[in-house]
C-alpha cells in the first residue's frame, strides 16, 4: 500500500448485525490431521491446507473458519475444480499456540505438500509459521492475523511474496478504536494487552492515535502486558484499573482476557469504567466466560469494541450460500474473510495454470485487484480464467485488493455487549484513505 494519510470518522447510521455466534460442519474432499486419506490420487492436483484455531485461546472465534474453507473448496470442486482436477483440503489445528502452529505448518508443507495455506489466525502463530511456509515456497493467506508487524516485515522482503491477508492490519483498527473512544467523550484511558505480536503492536498504535486525538493514556509509560499463558491476573487487573481511567482498552484473547476482567470485577475496579475491546474477543462465548453479576447481568455489559466488518459485493450471495449449506448456522466474525482467502488461493492457481505455491504467489495480486473483469461468483471467475481472461475478484469481506505488502483496507463494525451477554453491532467506523 502506498504511503497514505488516514483519517477516521464514525458514521451515524446503525448497521445490521449479520455477525452472531454459532458453528457449522461441512466435509468433502478433505484430509483431516490424524485421518489423512487422500480423496484424489493425482499428485498434481491442488492441495490447500488450513491452520486455524480449533482449540486454544481463540477457539471461540475460530470454530467456523474451517467450515468456510470447506465450503469454498466444495463450491469450486462442484464447478470443475482447479486446473481440471478437484482440490484436496488438509486441516490442521493451530491450537492458538506458536509452537503447535509451527509444527503443523511443517507437516502441511513438508509432509502433505500443500501449495497454499489458509491461516493462521493468531498473529503470533502466523509469525511462527511463516518462516516455514516461505522456506517451502508455500503461499499463506490469513483471514485474521492483523498485527502491523507483517506489513513491516513484508516491506523488508522477509516473506518473498508468500504472505497476504484478507483482514486489514491493526494499524487501522487501533485508529478506529481510538476514534471510537474519542467519540464516546473519553479524555483518559488505560490499556491492557496480551503480550504477543497482536497485543503489543495494537497497543502502540492505539496509544499514538488516541494521543494524536488529544486524549491521555494514563499508563503509557508503564503499559500492562500480560503473559499469554497466565492462569491468574489479579495484579495485572489492579494495575490496569489504577488511576481511575474513564475507560480501559483491552487487547485480549478470550480465555485469558476473561480471567483479567473477572479479577477486576471481583476487586471492585470496574464500576463506572467502560471496557473497550477488539476482534480478539468478539464472541458471546467470551462474554459467557467473563460471567455475570449477582443480579444476572453481564459483568461487562455496555462494553464497546471493534471488529473487521464485511461489506463486499459478494456478501449477500455468500450469506445465502452459507445459510443453505450450514442449515442456517449464524455467520461469525472473520468467516467471510476466510471464504475469500480460500477462493483467492484457488483462483490464483487457476490463473497461473499451475498448482504450486510459487505459481499462486505470482498471480494472487492479479486476481484480487488487477485490471480484469470484476466478478463476485467464484465459479464464474473460474470460467473466465479457463477461457484465458483476467479477473478482479470482489469478495464477501470486501474488494480484497491485496497490495504489495499483502494488505487490504477494510471497514470496522462497532459492537456492544448487552446486559444479557449478547453482542450487537451498533455502528461502523471506516478508514478514509487519501
Amino acid at each position: 500500500m502506498k504511503k497514505t494519510n488516514i483519517r477516521l470518522f464514525l458514521s451515524l447510521f446503525i448497521s445490521l448485525n449479520w455477525v452472531t455466534v454459532g458453528c457449522g460442519l461441512l466435509g468433502t474432499n478433505t484430509e483431516d490431521s490424524g485421518n489423512n486419506a487422500n480423496t484424489t490420487s493425482d499428485a498434481e492436483s491442488l492441495k490447500v491446507g488450513t491452520l486455524l484455531p480449533i482449540t486454544g485461546d481463540l477457539s471461540s472465534i475460530g470454530q467456523n473458519m474451517p467450515t468456510a474453507v470447506q465450503l469454498a473448496v466444495d463450491t469450486i470442486n462442484a464447478c470443475g475444480g482447479v486446473n481440471g482436477q478437484p482440490v484436496t483440503l488438509v486441516k490442521e489445528d493451530s491450537q492458538t499456540d506458536p509452537v503447535a502452529g509451527s509444527a503443523a505448518m511443517t507437516k502441511l508443507t513438508e509432509v502433505d505438500k500443500v501449495a497454499g495455506v489458509v491461516g493462521a489466525f493468531a498473529s503470533s502463530v502466523s509469525t511462527a509459521a511463516l518462516d516455514v511456509a516461505v522456506r517451502n515456497n508455500v503461499m499463506m493467506i490469513s483471514p485474521g492475523s492483523t498485527s502491523p508487524i507483517f506489513t513491516q516485515r513484508a516491506k523488508t522482503g522477509d516473506f518473498n511474496g508468500y504472505w497476504a491477508r484478507t483482514a486489514p492490519p491493526d494499524t487501522y483498527q487501533a485508529q478506529a478504536l481510538a476514534a471510537l473512544a474519542k467519540k464516546q467523550g473519553f479524555q483518559n484511558v488505560s490499556t491492557v494487552v496480551i503480550n504477543n505480536d497482536y497485543g503489543v503492536a495494537f497497543e502502540q498504535e492505539f496509544v499514538n492515535s488516541f494521543q494524536d486525538l488529544g486524549g491521555t493514556v494514563l499508563n503509557s509509560s508503564n503499559p500492562v502486558r500480560y503473559d499469554p499463558k497466565a492462569v491468574t491476573l489479579d495484579s495485572e487487573a489492579s494495575a490496569t484499573f489504577a488511576n481511575n481511567p474513564q475507560a480501559v482498552a483491552g487487547v485480549l484473547y478470550a480465555e485469558t482476557g476473561s480471567l483479567l476482567l473477572q479479577a477486576a470485577f471481583k476487586q471492585g475496579l470496574t464500576n463506572g469504567v467502560t471496557v473497550l475491546l477488539t476482534d480478539g474477543v468478539y464472541s458471546e462465548d467470551f462474554t459467557k466466560q467473563v460471567g455475570k453479576t449477582a443480579d444476572g447481568n453481564s459483568i461487562i455489559a455496555g462494553a464497546l469494541g471493534t471488529v473487521p466488518g464485511a461489506d463486499g459485493k459478494a456478501l449477500e450471495d455468500f450469506k445465502n450460500l452459507w445459510a443453505e449449506k450450514t442449515n442456517n448456522t449464524p455467520i461469525t466474525a472473520f468467516v467471510p474473510h476466510t471464504w475469500d482467502a480460500t477462493i483467492l488461493l484457488m483462483l490464483a492457481a487457476q490463473a497461473a495454470g499451475e498448482n504450486s505455491g510459487e505459481a499462486i504467489k505470482g498471480k494472487i495480486r492479479e486476481v484480487s485487484g488487477g485490471e480484469g473483469t470484476e466478478v463476485t461468483d467464484p465459479c464464474q471467475a473460474m470460467e473466465l480464467l479457463r477461457n484465458g481472461e483476467q479477473i478482479n475478484y470482489q469478495g464477501a469481506s470486501g474488494n480484497v485488493d491485496i497490495d504489495e505488502n499483502g494488505d487490504v483496507v477494510g471497514v470496522y463494525d462497532v459492537w456492544q455487549v448487552q446486559p444479557d451477554g449478547s453482542i450487537e453491532i451498533i455502528d461502523k467506523v471506516s478508514p478514509i484513505v487519501q
